[in-house]
């Protein structure tokens, strides 16, 4: 067996283990009963040692030196083409990283985030930050700990986000998000300005929860999710997991009277799995069968919730079926008004249910709170106010409690520090990406008044998700917009359409 063949059969086989640890993580957000959490955490934990020794074990190192220089990157042999040369150096990334942390802290982190998530769905339920607060100071101590073995970057937060976008710093981010602020800022205070307001109580009228999931799996199924190789379910927060290819998993979160959160979350989730499903399947386990980053996977959620879904173009297409589910809630709005409902720009307390304009300032708040606690110690104990004064200053609103507050989002429960980035990331893909598409598939958009996403689809299918990580994210936005990664496509979109929203000048 040659070097690359032994590299590509360990890659497989820590594939299966990723595969079984994503399945009982899916699992312990949806079915699990709520007495199984700790043996659940040392499953995960056990799942994920053996995953890691697959990854960092002999017979990948070995054979990986054949190839490779493993403290330089240099290739050893000449050979290859171009795929193969990317393949080989992203498999000694994903190495040389894997190879910096300890198995023993490898699976006391997998223990901790299964119980510290589970920990957060109490906390959040009860509205009790005082019962989570141990759980979050634990967990912010350990990616610190992940940052010092990682030593990515100029600060302990970079070597985080690289996890999620890799070659993303943390002083790029900040760039953009001055640029987004610059023009995003008095956009927003001139459609607060506006005397004619949109009027979104359509929205907030009681929905039967089963015609919602209805509703939402027919829109997943038209915009191309196989629901022969995935499925959805419930969870509190909203996810994707993915164990090949073809088993995708997605979930949602219903409320009978929040009609736009359970739709869009639907559609977020949809584009998420969109992209697992168009992996190839030929190269499921090495780099090649995997998403480039966070970020580009971002791009996909938003482009099938925002771009896609808050379009006039799909509601000429969906309206006439949610009125025919809900006649009588929606008999005196017609689309037009609706359109302009799911549309409304209203500072929110929650993310998750921000609109399209000021759904950044949240991200914004929150990579600002992530940078104190990694790089500058900041106490966790202190957070909920912390988190409140930032709300007010960001986006003019404050939490009354701590679960529309600090307590909202799942991701600190599991040590996802440093992916709150790739959504603004992945909105300013989203655009470069839509805008290139629009010019390249005729009449795509048109086509969504007809139920019709293929087109969309397939191009992304052909420029994104067949090509697994053969690219970075710089160079594919590049490859396929022409420009580099720009926050001016998105603010151009954004302005475009508010002034049509809101009839600004």
């Amino acid at each position: 067996m040659s070097a690359r063949d032994i590299i590509l059969k360990e890659l497989l086989e820590a594939s299966h283990l990723q595969g079984v640890e994503a399945l009982l993580g899916w699992d312990q957000e949806t079915y699990m009963p709520e007495g199984a959490g700790a043996a659940r955490s040392e499953q995960v934990a056990y799942i994920t040692t053996l995953m890691h020794s697959k990854l960092v074990g002999d017979p990948l190192k070995d054979a990986l030196e054949e190839l490779i220089d493993l403290q330089t990157g240099e290739l050893r042999i000449m050979t290859l083409n171009d795929q193969e040369t990317r393949q080989l150096k992203e498999i000694w990334r994903d190495y040389r990283q894997e190879a910096t942390l300890p198995a023993d802290f490898v699976s006391e982190l997998a223990k901790h985030a299964s119980v510290s998530q589970q920990a957060w769905v109490r906390a959040r339920k009860d509205n009790d930050f005082t019962f989570f607060e141990p759980f979050l100071t634990r967990m912010v101590q350990m990616q610190k700990e992940k940052a010092g073995y990682l030593a990515i970057g100029d600060t302990p937060y970079d070597s985080l986000m690289d996890q999620f976008e890799p070659d993303m710093t943390s002083e790029k981010v900040s760039g953009l998000f001055q640029e987004i602020r610059t023009r995003l800022v008095p956009l927003i205070q001139n459609i607060q300005e506006v005397k004619h307001r949109v009027n979104a109580s359509v929205l907030t009228k009681e929905y039967e929860i089963d015609k919602q999931w209805d509703f939402g799996v027919s829109m997943l199924e038209a915009i191309g999710f196989d629901m022969n190789h995935g499925r959805q379910d419930k969870s509190a927060h909203p996810f994707t997991t993915s164990t090949h290819p073809t088993d995708v998993r997605t979930t949602t979160r219903l409320r009978e009277n929040d009609l736009k959160s359970a739709l869009l979350s639907t559609l977020h989730e949809g584009g998420h799995a969109l992209y697992e499903q168009g992996l190839p399947i030929a190269e499921y386990g090495n780099p090649l069968g995997q998403a480039i980053s966070l970020g580009i996977h971002e791009s996909q959620s938003r482009m099938w919730e925002n771009l896609v879904g808050l379009s006039p173009q799909f509601w000429r297409f969906a309206y006439p079926k949610l009125q025919a589910k809900f006649p009588d809630q929606l008999r005196n709005t017609d689309r037009d008004m609706f359109h302009a409902a799911m549309n409304r720009v209203r500072p929110s307390k929650v993310r998750v249910e921000a609109d399209e304009a000021t759904y950044n300032l949240h991200i914004m708040l929150r990579f600002e709170i992530e940078k104190m606690l990694i790089n500058e110690n900041f106490p966790v104990a202190e957070l909920p106010q912390l988190w409140n004064d930032k709300m007010e200053e960001y986006i003019g609103v404050r939490p009354e409690n701590d679960s529309e507050g600090v307590l909202q989002d799942v991701h600190w429960s599991f040590g996802a520090f440093g992916y709150f980035p790739t959504y603004t990331l992945g909105n300013l893909y989203s655009v470069q990406f839509f805008n290139q598409a629009r010019i390249d598939v005729a009449g795509m958009e048109e086509s969504f008044a007809r139920g019709d996403y293929s087109g969309l689809l397939t191009w992304l299918r052909e420029n994104i998700h067949s090509k697994g990580r053969g690219r970075k994210a710089e160079e594919l936005v590049l490859e396929l917009a022409g420009q580099e990664l720009s926050a001016q496509p998105f603010m151009d979109y954004l302005e475009a359409k508010y002034r049509k929203v809101y009839n600004l000048s």
